[in-house]
């Protein structure tokens, strides 16, 4: 069992931070069509006609852009040797400061205002 979950480990490492294989270019090229859709969101959903208009659905897809994001997030940390070494990382804590805000928007109502700070997400381009 503890070799299978290396292997495991070692199969989502390859996808995520490989950018040779063919899953690892897919990952990448769905990554950066991600990051460009929920910083297109942000904008969008910060102009008020689009807002009153499609708010709903740009809701509903930030969420599911934020939980695709905090899905790789968690996988990064799982499948690198030292998780630490990940999460205070430059990227690791762009990414972690990209999620935030749409977490904190559910649990305290006007937290709105650190949306701003998911156009974070548009750094982890330089990543891929």
């Amino acid at each position: 069992m503890v070799l299978n979950m290396s292997v495991l480990k070692e199969k989502i490492k390859s996808v995520i931070f490989g950018t040779t294989t063919p899953a690892g270019k897919a990952f990448d090229i769905i990554l950066i069509v991600s990051i460009l859709l929920s910083v297109a969101l942000v904008m969008f959903d910060s102009i008020e006609a689009y807002n009153v208009k499609y708010g709903k659905t740009f809701y509903l897809l930030e969420w599911t852009v934020t939980i695709f994001f905090t899905i790789e997030y968690i996988l990064r940390i799982y499948c690198v040797r030292i998780p630490t070494s990940y999460i205070f990382s430059f990227f690791g804590v762009i990414d972690l400061l990209a999620l935030i805000p749409t977490y904190l928007s559910v649990l305290f109502p006007g937290a709105e205002i650190f949306s701003v700070i998911r156009v974070l997400r548009v750094l982890r381009i330089f990543r891929v």
